[in-house]
């Protein structure tokens, strides 16, 4: 059986051979489309890897004492599968953050430019006519719609080894309510920042909660975890035991983000310093400072919501925003919140039905998600 290395290398290996097919494919159509794969090929170059390896040890997990009672020969397929799906869940990662750094209007992503950036970059280079800006939008959009269909094309594919057609079945459903989810959670996210202003203040901590939960909790954790564990053919109390450890633990692992978004160092993230605050995003960091604001002083919490709304802020405005959340003790109360739902995670993970091995290397990965710095 594999390690997370050995995976993670697989992983790289499926997405490297894939995106060399369809280089090679769009070569025969047009030496044009080259950069599109490039620019694809490259970003999933970096990244954490965490949907991979909670789907994989998911399964892993869930196989219990049945992998020693299969056939040497089955089990080396399954795990081969199991890395194309894990391929095809980082791919799908890769495609929401071309659409969200689109949406956010966000120039970098680890520490480079956005995929609408270098788009920007290439009309610019190019002296073609137009807006260099339309065509970062147009060619993001395409970008990110191509590697949502890719992602779909790898994980048939890997379900082509699915031990059982109710297994297959049951990992494409798994599948397909992601798709929906994290949409859902995407386009409340976009509202959220337009509409929030003429919201009711007393809800603003809910509607991010429901935001995290759909936008990142479920596809970020909870879906690898289903996925993988339902591709090892877990009943439903075991995909219920993986719902309780991966929510808790996705709602924490997006307030931590949301932290880094405000207080992040710029050379570990990727991203400018106080990026949340300059694209004006409806964080629950930002709703607790806020009805905190509020409570104290309206004009400081009008002031507030005045330089969030603006998204031109100078190193001076972030400085002030950043000290008045800290001030306001909406970042103390975020941390505890986080600590709480890790506790939650891993109390539900101890109390699961999953081998021993497996429990050790989620708890791992779980508290890499808890700390993280970038």
């Amino acid at each position: 059986m594999k390690s997370s290395e050995v995976l993670l290398n697989q992983v790289q290996e499926n997405l490297d051979a894939f995106c060399h097919k369809q280089r090679s494919d769009f070569e025969a159509i047009s030496l044009d489309l080259v950069p599109v794969v490039d620019y694809t090929q490259s970003l999933l170059q970096g990244g954490k890897r965490f949907r991979a390896l909670f789907c994989y040890w998911a399964w892993r997990g869930s196989l219990g004492q049945s992998v020693h009672q299969q056939d040497q020969n089955e089990v080396l397929e399954s795990e081969d599968a199991i890395a194309g799906i894990a391929a095809s869940l980082e791919m799908f990662h890769a495609a929401a953050l071309v659409h969200d750094d689109l949406l956010d209007q966000s120039d970098t992503r680890r520490g480079a430019p956005a995929i609408h950036k270098r788009f920007e970059s290439l009309h610019k280079e190019k002296s073609w006519a137009g807006s260099p800006e339309r065509f970062g939008v147009a060619g993001s959009v395409l970008v990110g719609d191509l590697m949502l269909g890719w992602s779909s094309e790898i994980f048939g594919n890997a379900l082509l080894h699915s031990p059982t057609r109710e297994i297959e079945s049951a990992c494409r459903d798994e599948f397909s309510l992601m798709r929906v989810e994290v949409m859902a959670g995407q386009y409340l996210d976009v509202l959220e920042e337009n509409a929030a202003a003429t919201r009711s203040l007393s809800e603003a901590v809910g509607r991010a909660e429901k935001v995290i939960l759909y936008k990142t909790a479920k596809y970020s954790i909870e879906a690898p975890l289903r996925i993988g564990a339902a591709f090892a053919g877990a009943d439903q109390a075991t995909l219920n035991s993986f719902t309780s450890f991966g929510i808790p633990l996705g709602i924490a692992f997006q307030l931590r983000d949301d932290i880094l978004g405000v207080y992040g160092d710029p050379s570990v993230t990727g991203k400018p310093a106080g990026d949340d605050l300059r694209e004006g995003k409806r964080t629950v960091l930002v709703a607790l400072t806020k009805q905190a604001l509020a409570d104290r002083s309206k004009s400081m919490c009008d002031a507030f919501e005045e330089l969030l709304t603006s998204r031109e802020l100078d190193e001076g405005q972030i400085a002030f925003m950043q000290q008045l959340i800290k001030d306001s003790g909406a970042l103390d109360k975020t941390e505890r919140m986080i600590n709480e739902l890790a506790d939650r995670s891993l109390e539900a993970l101890a109390e699961a039905e999953l081998s021993v091995e497996a429990k050790e290397v989620l708890r791992s990965l779980a508290l890499k998600v808890i700390n993280r710095n970038n």
